[in-house]
């Protein structure tokens, strides 16, 4: 199964990039694909073997989950990978002249369109560029 890869560019330096990805108060802030979702819990053991957990839910209290994995690999300021059930993912930080660029790759599950889950991905990786960039709303 080929991964799915969204992007974004961040006018921010490196350093404020990777802290508000990698901490748990931050990723509350911007872990959501709508503002009809929030994150009311996250944790960060940023390590290989280190575990993540963030508690997403829909704020009227409909639907929740928990989105929890494994980091497999930590590069600081370049590279997050992890492993997610059985799917894997991968963070990468690239600076440049515009900024840092932010690309997350994922495998896909079999249960929503390739189209839908390329969109949620991209959606909250909007969000944390909004965050970073001082306008979350």
């Amino acid at each position: 199964m080929s991964m799915i890869t969204v992007t974004t560019t961040i006018t921010a330096p490196l350093a404020d990039v990777w802290r508000a990805y990698t901490t748990p108060a931050d990723i509350m802030q911007w872990n959501a694909a709508s503002a009809d979702w929030h994150t009311t819990a996250a944790t960060v053991d940023l390590r290989p073997g280190g575990r993540f957990s963030s508690r997403m839910e829909a704020k009227d209290g409909s639907f929740g989950f928990d989105f929890e994995g494994e980091y497999t690999t930590i590069v600081p300021h370049e590279l997050i990978a992890y492993r997610f059930g059985e799917r894997l993912a991968s963070v990468t930080f690239t600076s440049n002249h515009d900024g840092v660029t932010v690309t997350v790759s994922f495998e896909p599950e079999t249960e929503h369109p390739v189209e839908m889950q390329r969109d949620g991905w991209q959606a909250i990786l909007d969000n944390f560029a909004r965050h970073v960039s001082g306008t979350a709303s």
